[in-house]
């Protein structure tokens, strides 16, 4: 008993990162397999997917509401969560980087989309996508953009996105981040 929790937290920490790993492979591989679905089957398995990151985030949202000492390294889960639910990021594995705060593999895969971009294996829409949800994970993550990269962003930019930097961007008032989250949940189950 001498940890004091530390090993069960670190425990919880690790299944909370498992399940969240879990749920955002789900979303890659049904975008991945989207061609192979029916739309029904395709609109019924996302929304199944949907429903238990909602479910996920209720649960994440209990424990920080009992535990604060883990809410600082929850906070990256729950944004993560929230922008999957209000599908401001269409890419999963942005999200999946995002949420596990990893900005030199964003910034390897901003050159990739770069990449793939010159080259026409994206196409132009696709590109802008992606690389706007990269620029905007890694600001939000702390890594400096360039002047190019914020004009990028600036001019790119969705109305989910645009929300998403709002609300990310109050982090200290995890209650806004929930209600906006929620609020997003409510709109996506309708």
């Amino acid at each position: 008993m001498a940890s004091r929790g530390k090993t069960e937290t670190d425990k919880l920490k690790q299944n909370m990162q498992e399940q969240l790993d879990r749920l955002m492979a789900q979303l890659a591989d049904l975008e991945e397999a989207r061609e192979d679905l029916d739309d029904d089957e395709y609109e019924e398995t996302k929304q199944e997917t949907l429903e238990q990151l909602k479910d996920f985030k209720e649960s994440l949202s209990k424990m920080m509401a009992g535990n604060m000492t883990l809410v600082d390294e929850l906070n990256g889960m729950q944004l993560a969560i929230q922008a999957a639910i209000s599908q401001a990021f269409k890419t999963p594995e942005v999200i999946k980087l995002f949420a596990k705060k990893q900005p030199g593999q964003l910034r390897q895969r901003l050159a990739q989309v770069e990449r793939d971009g010159k080259v026409n294996k994206l196409s132009p829409d696709l590109y802008t996508q992606q690389k706007v949800e990269i620029l905007m994970a890694l600001s939000k993550l702390g890594d400096k953009l360039t002047p190019e990269e914020e004009a990028f962003v600036a001019s790119n930019s969705s109305e989910a996105l645009n929300e998403f930097e709002k609300v990310s961007g109050q982090l200290e008032s995890s209650d806004k981040l929930l209600q906006v989250a929620g609020s997003q949940v409510q709109q996506a189950s309708k």
